[in-house]
Order: structure tokens, then C-alpha cells, then sequence
């Protein structure tokens, strides 16, 4: 058994998932709490809840976390422009330093502002989670359970703030170094002519952006955007040297950049010379 498998949990993580839905909040609701795990989340708007006695302002991409016994309602704001959340009720799990069936925030609160990575994430999971809903096809609540899964785990990692000694509790157990910068190279050399950014690449690879930094700048000498920019503009030289026809903004697309000032600028930057002048050059020796 590797050693990881069991790296958030004493066990196996299999919530029993007992309803998920959407709903747009147009009246202020009963102060109500519950013996399982109530979550929320703000698909769009604003607006206020009322939790454990505490008033706490929510906005599109806040987590409500509600464990068992936790007391909540919402309080309306705006009935022209309401909030819209997503709930979903479930039990069943326990995570590490944790009570069962209770997720704890760092602050020791209710609320969680989740990163723009996470939003994505986890709203995507949300709408899947709903058009299961609507669709009802065989297998639902399987599909149910393995979307709220992956927004539970999304939601540890936000809230667990990893140290460099804690590393290996968590995201980087028996991660090897080396091997984990090959796979971020061969991910900018797949994915160069695509927006890439170090939030993205770090989503892709399930590791911090902080730790992808340092581990990439002690293996290469350089960071990853340093990288994926030699990546780009020797993929455009090539393309520049071996190719008549296209023009300068064409073939900046095609190594992913949409400004063709930016590029000719970091280009001129690296080389020397303007990437029209090199075009010219390189056809002249070609000829």
C-alpha cells in the first residue's frame, strides 16, 4: 500500500450524499440547523447569512460551511437581484486532525473565500452536479457523489495552509523533484500556443504555485513563465525561419500570444533583432 493513499483520511473517503440543488434565495429563510453537513455555495450575487449567530456578507465564489449542528438562514438583501447558491447535504467522512463529518476553517469560521482556481473548480462541479439533477439519467447519484468528492477535496486544499516542513503530510509525499519538473516542461512543451499561467499550471499538476516555483527555479535555473517564454520564441523562430508565407501576428498566435507588440518586444529582447527582420534574413539564407 503506498503510502499516500490514505494522506487526508484514516480510511477510505466515501461521503453518503443525501441531496444537491440549486436555488435563487428570494425570501429570508427559517433559522434551521442539521445532523449532517450542510454546504453552500454562491454561484452569483451577494448577500447576507445569518450562522451561529454571527452576520457574515457571501458573494459569488464564498463557501458557507454548515456542520452538524450549526444553525443558519439566510437573510435576503435583494429581491430585484438575489443570490443564487448551491447546496448540498451529506455525511459519512472524516478528515485528518478534523471531527467526523466536519469541516473546520482555518479562522474558525463558517466563510470561505476560495481562489480564482478553486472558483473555477468548483463551480464547474456545481452545474455538473445540477445537470445530473435535471438529466435523472441511470448512475446519478454516483455521478452526485463523485462532483461532491472532488469539491470537498478542493475545499481541503484551500483551507489547509501548507508549510515546507508539512510538504510531504499532504500535497508532495514521495514527490520526486526532478520528475515533477519534466512533467511541467512537457506540459509548456504541449501546451505553449495555449493561455498558460502559474495558477493554471500548478491546478494541473495538484501542487501549490509557491512550491512549483521553488522546485522549478532549483532544477532549471529559471522559472516556469522564463521557460515557457524561451519555449515560445523558439518555437516562432523555427516557424519564422522555415516558413514564406504568414505574417509576424499570425505566427505570434500560434506560440500563444495575442499581442504582436509583446511578442516582437520579447523577441527583440532575446535575439536581438525584430522578429519581421529575422523572417526576412532567415529567407534570404534560405534561398
Amino acid at each position: 500500500m503506498e503510502q499516500w493513499q490514505f494522506d487526508i483520511t484514516d480510511g477510505d473517503f466515501n461521503p453518503t450524499i443525501f441531496f444537491a440543488s440549486k436555488q435563487r434565495m428570494l425570501k429570508e429563510s427559517n433559522y434551521h440547523d442539521h445532523d449532517f453537513t450542510e454546504l453552500t455555495y454562491i454561484l452569483s450575487g451577494k448577500g447576507k447569512y445569518l450562522v451561529d449567530g454571527d452576520t457574515v456578507d457571501v458573494e459569488a465564489g464564498d463557501i458557507i460551511m454548515c456542520n452538524p449542528g450549526v444553525k443558519h438562514k439566510n437573510i435576503l438583501v435583494n429581491p430585484k437581484e438575489p443570490t443564487v447558491e448551491f447546496f448540498a447535504g451529506f455525511t459519512d467522512f472524516k478528515f485528518k486532525n478534523m471531527p467526523p463529518n466536519s469541516i473546520m476553517l482555518n479562522d474558525g469560521g463558517c466563510v470561505l473565500h476560495t481562489s480564482s482556481v478553486a472558483k473555477q473548480e468548483i463551480s464547474r462541479h456545481c452545474y455538473e452536479m445540477i445537470a445530473e439533477n435535471d438529466a435523472g439519467q441511470v448512475g446519478k447519484y454516483f455521478m452526485l457523489k463523485a462532483h461532491l468528492m472532488q469539491i470537498l477535496l478542493t475545499i481541503l486544499r484551500e483551507i489547509i495552509e501548507v508549510e515546507e516542513d508539512d510538504q510531504k503530510s499532504y500535497n508532495f509525499e514521495s514527490y520526486n523533484k526532478s520528475y515533477a519538473v519534466k512533467r511541467i516542461i512537457n506540459y509548456l512543451n504541449e501546451n505553449y500556443a495555449n493561455k498558460i499561467s502559474l495558477d493554471k499550471i500548478a491546478h494541473n499538476m495538484y501542487l501549490s504555485p509557491v512550491y512549483i516555483s521553488k522546485i522549478f527555479k532549483e532544477e532549471t535555473g529559471e522559472s516556469p513563465i522564463n521557460y515557457l517564454i524561451k519555449i515560445r520564441l523558439e518555437k516562432a523562430k523555427d516557424i519564422l525561419a522555415n516558413s514564406e508565407s504568414g505574417s509576424v501576428k499570425s505566427i505570434a498566435n500560434s506560440v500563444g500570444y495575442e499581442d504582436v507588440y509583446h511578442f516582437s518586444k520579447l523577441f527583440k529582447k532575446y535575439y536581438g533583432i525584430s522578429p519581421l527582420y529575422y523572417k526576412k534574413t532567415a529567407g534570404q539564407k534560405n534561398a
